[in-house]
């Protein structure tokens, strides 16, 4: 079996959206970023993904019209603005947020495209899982996963998951997609947390009922809490829901080291949650897996994670853990299972456990 080629996205004008002041979402996390892909990712199995600047037109279902127009109105020429509470930008922000966002639109297509990478790793600044339709907030300009998902949709794909494992809620992605029944959207994330959504009953609206699953895990939650919610709701999900790719909101604020929350993973914990997805992808027949990264903030955590995720993408596999859950996490996964459970008949069924 040929080894696994990685497709990567990485460009240096993500590195020119800058604060004026010091602010946790920095250029030098795309370097400990990097340096993590590098330790793990020998060079010739990297297949670099082009880099452009987004189209305007490719943003349709995911921001609205005129998203784009305003963000650059806001931004104005050549200055730094506060968006809001947490969000900035610089000098160089719309060359960055234009081309992370046309970064993602080609990652979505190559992880799609007939011979190419089934692993992807995409180090886009800034980040995205946040940006709502017509709204910038938490860091977060354009959407970049979710651009990534309609891409690979264009490109042929006829349902994608994403899996949001940063410690914060993804918002955004949620109000792009909780209509949609053709996009299944997982989040794992901190409750309560910033940006206070993410509860167990949101599962989506309309025709997309049953597409959102929002696993609200308590503070200090762990490996063995992890775990329990991929084994009792991820897993069985994305078997039941069949998608062409897995994406992921590849977030690294739930490590234990980070300063922005109160969780504790460790780099252990990502490759497991990494190879699990990837296992999985692998049973629908196809492997596509691609993480996009988000959040991150303890600089030496997030380089060693992403490490471990890279060592997941070229095939070295790592068991979640077996440690019995603590039982406010155990808990909060089952509001989740049976908030589900109408939209996924049988699914969630205690003796399936």
């Amino acid at each position: 079996m040929a080894e696994p080629r990685v497709a990567v996205v990485d460009d240096p004008s993500f590195d020119l959206h800058r604060s004026a002041r010091r602010h946790p979402e920095c250029p030098e996390r795309l370097d400990a970023a990097r340096a993590g892909l590098r330790a793990a990712l020998p060079a010739d199995r990297w297949e670099r993904v082009a880099v452009r600047n987004i189209e305007a037109a490719e943003l349709a279902g995911v921001h609205r019209a005129g998203h784009l127009d305003a963000l650059d109105l806001a931004i104005g020429e050549h200055r730094f603005v506060d968006l809001d509470v947490d969000t900035f930008a610089g000098p160089g922000t719309r060359d960055a947020m234009r081309r992370a966002a046309g970064g993602a639109a080609e990652f979505g297509a190559a992880l799609m495209a007939p011979d190419g990478p089934r692993r992807g790793f995409a180090l886009l600044r800034p980040p995205g899982h946040h940006a709502e339709r017509d709204r910038a907030m938490g860091f977060c300009l354009l959407n970049n996963v979710a651009i990534a998902a309609r891409s690979a949709q264009r490109a042929g794909a006829t349902r994608v998951a994403i899996v949001d494992w940063d410690v914060h809620h993804g918002n955004g992605t949620q109000d792009v997609f909780e209509r949609d029944p053709n996009v299944l959207f997982i989040s794992m994330h901190q409750w309560p947390l910033y940006p206070g959504t993410g509860a167990p009953g949101e599962v989506g609206i309309g025709a997309g009922l049953g597409s959102t699953a929002n696993l609200a895990l308590p503070p200090g939650s762990g490996p063995a809490e992890y775990a329990h919610a991929m084994r009792r709701v991820v897993r069985p999900l994305l078997d039941a829901f069949g998608p062409d790719l897995v994406l992921v909101s590849a977030g690294y604020d739930a490590h234990a080291r980070d300063p922005l929350a109160s969780m504790r993973l460790d780099d252990a914990s990502y490759q497991a949650m990494a190879s699990s997805l990837i296992a999985g992808a692998d049973r629908l027949g196809h492997g596509r897996v691609g993480f996009v990264l988000e959040g991150g903030y303890d600089l030496s955590a997030l380089e060693s994670s992403v490490a471990a995720t890279a060592r997941a993408a070229l095939g070295e596999t790592m068991e979640t853990s077996h440690e019995r859950a603590a039982a406010a996490a155990v808990a909060a996964v089952e509001h989740t299972a049976h908030a589900l459970a109408p939209h996924w008949p049988g699914l969630f069924d205690p003796e399936r456990l």
